[in-house]
């Protein structure tokens, strides 16, 4: 039984690491900046989502350049 795929989809897999880290740290930022200053929560809250969405969008382009970029 073989497996089918290409290698695009494995340089996809190793660059999901990214932006999974990058979600991580912004989150992380958002509650310890909360947790000092719980008056800012609604602030750092929007920030936090902007990050994360920023974030995501490199893991996007990722599977979409995986697709095209077939060989």
């Amino acid at each position: 039984m073989a497996i089918g795929g290409t290698l695009n989809m494995v340089g996809y897999g190793l660059a999901a690491i990214g932006p999974g880290i990058g979600v991580g740290i912004v989150f992380a930022a958002y509650i310890n900046g909360t947790a000092r200053q719980p008056e800012l929560q609604s602030r750092l809250q929007t920030i936090a989502f902007l990050g994360f969405a920023l974030s995501e969008a490199l893991a996007i382009i990722g599977i979409a350049l995986a697709f095209v970029l077939k060989p």
